[in-house]
């Protein structure tokens, strides 16, 4: 189980390990000008933000740290709503928690990313900003996003930890709105065991996202003796990590293509069947193509068919979906302190979302993940006989439920 960047784990990234353990310098810092400093963790940053059209990556020990960084980044707290999609990996909703900021949940569409017409609907005079989620690769209707985001003053931060290479309109994810956040976690395209980054333009809010992911110093520790008033954490990235990083960013296009292909093969070959249509794509060139999600007319069906290819539908991949999360959930449980204890949604709170998901099922293109309901499918290096094989055991088990 895992996604396309460790499956494409070799030489590269073994060479960039050696090269640092036999420098001895692990940590993040070091002498530029010292040939023995091998400097991994500065050089991705640097590559990944020419990569993504920014001016500058800070790299991070975990995606959930990028989120939590960028919250504090842009002054989001205790009093302030960010709205979220019901849709998306609990670290997106535990961030908004840490940063004592209250998460409101927002529907999804077709295209398994957030609404733009509800997200308009749910802006009250406490929502400070919006936590966009490039779901399933799939980049938002960011066009949209950006001109509400404009019209009410909200900060914008795009969660891209599926996303990693996706484009939308032209423009990377994570370059659009005032923040991007990435995670490198062994499901991602860039698979690092364990790891973030973020994405930013604006020199200052680098600076304090710099400060606060580094015990509120300054970037690289340029002025290690400087003061100043910020009271930072300890969310570096090693060297280690960062040397698998920078081989797998390296790679990034190259895995994207071959996912893109293989999609599109396993995708006509499953295009006649009746009763289903597929995921809507926001921008068809600039999606991951990671993985292939297959709409069925009903949820019965989409129970069948999942029990049958040994996987489930959306609705029951756990903390994906918000009323799986009994950790902000209101159950109505009598022995909740509520005064220490909040929730912010029930069960039944966003009924298209609740819909969609319940006849959604995950083909694996890329991301083999039973926690995302795609355990069944095919990965990054499957051949073409494995994926006509796939999906004719996927037309089988359609057509048997049919009759």
């Amino acid at each position: 189980m895992a996604g396309p960047g460790a499956y494409c784990f070799g030489d590269e990234e073994r060479n960039e390990v050696m090269d640092v353990l036999s420098s001895g310098y692990l940590s993040r810092y070091g002498d530029l000008n010292d040939p023995n400093f091998k400097h991994k963790v500065y050089s991705f940053e640097k590559e990944f933000a020419d990569y993504c059209g920014v001016n500058h990556a800070l790299a991070t020990n975990s995606g959930t740290s990028s989120l939590l960084i960028s919250l504090l980044t842009l002054g989001i707290g205790e009093g302030d709503e960010v709205l979220v999609p019901g849709f998306t990996y609990v670290a997106s909703i535990s961030s908004i928690i840490y940063a004592r900021a209250t998460p409101v949940f927002v529907e999804i569409d077709k295209s398994l990313t957030i609404d733009p017409f509800d997200l308009e609907l749910k802006i009250t005079n406490k929502t400070k900003a919006i936590m966009v989620v490039h779901m399933l690769g799939n980049p938002c209707k960011m066009t949209e996003i950006m001109r509400i985001a404009k019209k009410y003053n909200l900060k914008v931060i795009e969660d891209c930890c599926q996303a990693a290479g996706a484009t939308y309109m032209g423009k990377k994810v994570g370059s659009i709105g005032d923040i991007g956040v990435f995670s490198l976690n062994r499901y991602k395209n860039i698979a690092t065991g364990d790891g973030g980054v973020l994405t930013l333009n604006n020199k200052d809010l680098y600076e304090r996202a710099f400060a606060i992911h580094d015990q509120g110093h300054r970037p690289n520790r340029s002025n290690k003796d400087a003061s100043g008033d910020l009271v930072g954490l300890n969310l570096k990235m090693n060297e280690l990590t960062g040397a698998v990083a920078l081989a797998q960013v390296r790679k990034l296009d190259m895995m994207l293509q071959i996912l893109r292909k293989n999609k599109n093969l396993f995708k006509n070959l499953i295009n006649n069947l009746k009763g289903i249509e597929f995921r809507q794509i926001n921008d068809l060139s600039g999606e991951c193509s990671t993985l292939l999600t297959v709409l069925f007319k009903d949820k019965k069906k989409a129970h069948m068919v999942s029990e049958r290819i040994g996987t489930k539908p959306l609705s029951n991949s756990g903390w994906h979906v918000y009323s799986n999360m009994n950790q902000v959930i209101d159950h109505k449980t009598p022995t909740v302190d509520w005064s220490t204890h909040a929730r912010f949604a029930t069960p039944g709170s966003l009924p298209r979302t609740d819909d969609i998901l319940s006849r959604s099922v995950n083909i694996s293109i890329g991301v083999v993940d039973n926690g995302l309901g795609s355990g069944f499918g095919i990965n990054i290096h499957s051949s073409a006989d494995e994926i006509e094989q796939t999906a004719k055991q996927l037309i089988d088990v359609c057509i048997s439920i049919e009759k």
